[in-house]
């Protein structure tokens, strides 16, 4: 190529700088374009955030498809959703319950065309709804827009169609909602502790959606709990003295409940499910999401500050808690999965089993911290026993109180007597009922029950 300056540029060995410009600028743009292709498909753009803090090498179409894809086979391979369930979708509002919320729909809406589309139409498909639990404990315009919009975000997500259920979290506590708000507010005051404050929050929604789900014959709860909560919860639970019953939280079921919990988001992190919420254009209430105090806010803030120096920091965390046993209501009774699909055709019922190694698959039952539902340890268990059975005068909120986990008592529980008779007054029905009644002496039917395993026989003399 000659040279189109007036004077020649007088390039070394007759070639031209100008030339050699070009050659650069044309081979940085094909860099870039390489940079920008989609790696799966080879054919559109990747996407990467407007704001910058997350970037993928997908393009919208597959980055989606990935996603949907990790859900579903959450789903198939652990039997969390059978086409006889009717599920209950836990929305808070925040971005990973919106994901869930969405991709059962369109689990849902796939099952229905097929239902349809089949000559015998003899597919059932399951049900859905969704629930909101209102813990803001007041009246305001900002609360009635969200749930305005909350109602709007349901109907939307139809044919079929999906029944909303909006809990006030007081109702856990008294029918009539002046009294029960009344009552929790209450409740609440008397945890002085920040982090004991937001975990029984936490434990007491659970408790709602479970009331919820019963009310309504629904067969499983679905939660939007992902890479990055677990991620959050097995460095806060181990920071309380929850390491024992960190496993039972973690697992893709939860049947330790009466209305199983399943965990099919296990595998996305957070920022992924923003993302996608961003690029779906799903509309999230993020007016009811508040920040977190305590232990959970300086956990949270940890691994921000972890996922700055390695993105990849929340997966190494949930993988490395995977090699702790879970416990055996970590999956679900095969009796209830016989039962469910006993009847469909065979290709509904070709599921992946679950294979859990639990704690001990021979114990068929766990002692439970009548707050927080988590087993307690064995030595936990024998100083219960022992406490409670050297005495007849125990009242009712001193065996609440020792039937809890050693990290209940000391971040939630009252710790001056007449503080705690209040506190256990207070206490939802579901939750009091968790506990034991009278103490040991009185009650040797239920300390048999839980100790059976380590009776000996009648021919047994113990040498």
């Amino acid at each position: 190529m000659a040279c189109a300056s007036a004077g020649g540029c007088g390039g070394a060995g007759g070639g031209c700088y100008k030339d050699e410009e070009e050659k650069q600028v044309l081979f940085s743009e094909n860099q870039n374009q390489h940079h920008y292709i989609c790696l799966k498909c080879k054919v559109e753009e990747s996407i990467s955030s407007s704001s910058g803090d997350f970037t993928s090498d997908l393009c919208f179409v597959c980055f989606r498809s990935n996603l949907f894809g990790k859900f579903k086979q959450s789903i198939t391979t652990n039997d969390l959703i059978s086409p006889t369930d009717k599920v209950l979708v836990a929305f808070s509002g925040g971005h990973s319950s919106r994901i869930a919320l969405q991709f059962v729909h369109e689990l849902q809406e796939k099952a229905q065309k097929n239902s349809e589309a089949s000559k015998d139409k003899a597919y059932p498909v399951f049900g859905v709804g969704v629930a909101f639990i209102d813990e803001t404990n007041i009246t305001s315009l900002e609360l009635d827009k969200a749930i305005e919009d909350l109602r709007l975000i349901a109907s939307s997500l139809s044919p079929p169609e999906k029944e909303l259920h909006i809990m006030p979290i007081g109702n856990i506590c008294s029918s009539d909602p002046v009294e029960g708000r009344n009552k929790m507010s209450e409740l609440l005051c008397n945890v002085t502790d920040a982090t004991g404050k937001e975990d029984l929050l936490r434990y007491l929604r659970m408790l709602c959606l479970q009331k919820i789900a019963y009310d309504n014959q629904y067969t499983k709860v679905v939660l939007g709990s992902c890479t990055s909560s677990i991620a959050c919860h097995i460095i806060s639970a181990t920071v309380k003295g929850q390491g024992y019953s960190l496993p039972a939280d973690m697992q893709y079921i939860d049947a330790r409940w009466e209305i199983p919990v399943v965990l099919p988001l296990r595998d996305c992190v957070a920022q992924e499910l923003k993302m996608l919420c961003c690029l779906d254009s799903l509309k999230t209430l993020e007016v009811l999401d508040g920040p977190r105090s305590g232990i959970n806010g300086l956990v949270s803030s940890f691994i921000q500050v972890l996922l700055e120096e390695n993105p990849g920091r929340e997966r190494t965390i949930v993988r490395t808690a995977e090699k702790l046993s879970p416990f055996h209501f970590n999956r679900l009774p095969e009796e209830s999965k016989d039962s469910n699909n006993s009847h469909l055709p065979s290709r509904w019922r070709r599921r992946k089993k679950q294979n859990l190694k639990s704690h001990d698959e021979s114990m068929t039952s766990e002692f439970l911290c009548p707050i927080c539902f988590s087993p307690l340890t064995k030595s936990d268990f024998e100083s219960l026993t022992m406490k409670l059975g050297s005495s007849d005068t125990c009242s009712e909120s001193e065996i609440f109180g020792s039937s809890c986990c050693p990290s209940c008592q000391f971040q939630i529980l009252p710790k001056e007597h007449s503080s705690m008779e209040q506190f256990y007054s207070l206490l939802p029905q579901p939750m009091i009922a968790r506990a034991p009644k009278e103490s040991m002496n009185g009650d040797q039917a239920w300390l048999r029950e839980q100790i059976k395993d380590c009776l000996l026989s009648d021919g047994e003399d113990g040498t």
